[in-house]
């Protein structure tokens, strides 16, 4: 191929890359996929490759030196590649192009039951909070967690999560009236028909290592007819049942309601 054309080529993928960067910076789908401190890192890298993009298209028909001397018998160049130039530009672009045009930045339920979403306190190892936290009482939880209009103390849904791996503080928010959101999905393992997961994503930099932290709501009378994985606030009474698996919090809804997604989505490492 002609060197010139495939400078061309390698410039354009560059400048494609450096485009998806920058769209997905502005548009605000980062927020989907990253959490805030390493945001700024993507339009950095994107812009960066911008320059050098441009300036390889600009400079692209331009002759230069390699920088040493060739024979009158070497006949070797500096731009040949092991496959097609074509090929490789397609190797560069057509998985990126696939993947920003298919993606729903969202979990499948299959990913979110593979990052955790099945999970007990118990196999997240949560006991550590036990020993983390200063000595808890009933009056000092109620403070912490104000009433809401209808008399419902407000949690954080991990907090409810947690509290089933810290036995003191299982025991005084046990039969306690809660108020919880997050994302409602249907448990493919659950006997009841009433049956569902509450979940929010927790994530230290970025969706690849973000895990599913759940617990288990169960409707009174028919569970809400909503879309997958939409928002939702509920309230009811929190219990800490062992069915086999060590004590796993459940709340007991007695209202439900769609609520709208936080700005950041679940993506924020400081959602509790």
């Amino acid at each position: 191929m002609n060197p010139k054309f495939q400078r061309v080529l390698f410039s354009l993928a560059l400048l494609t890359w450096a485009g998806v960067l920058i769209y997905f910076y502005a548009s605000g789908r980062i927020v989907k996929y990253l959490a805030p401190d390493f945001r700024p890192l993507v339009i950095v890298g994107g812009l960066g490759l911008a320059v050098v993009g441009l300036f390889n298209l600009l400079t692209a028909t331009q002759d230069a030196s390699c920088g040493h001397d060739h024979g009158p018998d070497d006949t070797h160049d500096h731009e040949s590649l092991d496959v097609h130039p074509v090929a490789a530009f397609l190797i560069l672009l057509l998985p990126l192009c696939v993947g920003v045009a298919w993606t729903k930045d969202a979990f499948s339920l299959g990913s979110l039951t593979r990052k955790g979403l099945m999970d007990s306190p118990a196999d997240a190892s949560s006991l550590f909070l036990g020993s983390s936290m200063p000595k808890l009482t009933k009056e000092l939880i109620e403070k912490q967690h104000p009433k809401n209009a209808d008399g419902y103390h407000t949690f954080g849904l991990m907090e409810l999560f947690f509290s089933a791996g810290d036995p003191e503080m299982r025991d005084l928010v046990e039969g306690m009236q809660v108020e919880t959101e997050g994302r409602v999905v249907k448990d493919p393992d659950a006997a009841l028909p009433t049956q569902r997961r509450l979940y929010r994503l927790f994530i230290t930099c970025c969706a690849a290592d973000s895990r599913a932290i759940p617990i288990i709501v169960r409707f009174k009378g028919e569970a809400p007819q909503v879309e997958e994985n939409a928002w939702m606030k509920l309230s009811g009474t929190m219990r800490y049942p062992d069915e086999g698996e060590g004590n796993i919090p459940v709340l007991e809804v007695d209202h439900a309601a769609e609520a709208a997604a936080p700005p950041e989505e679940s993506f924020m490492r400081s959602n509790f």
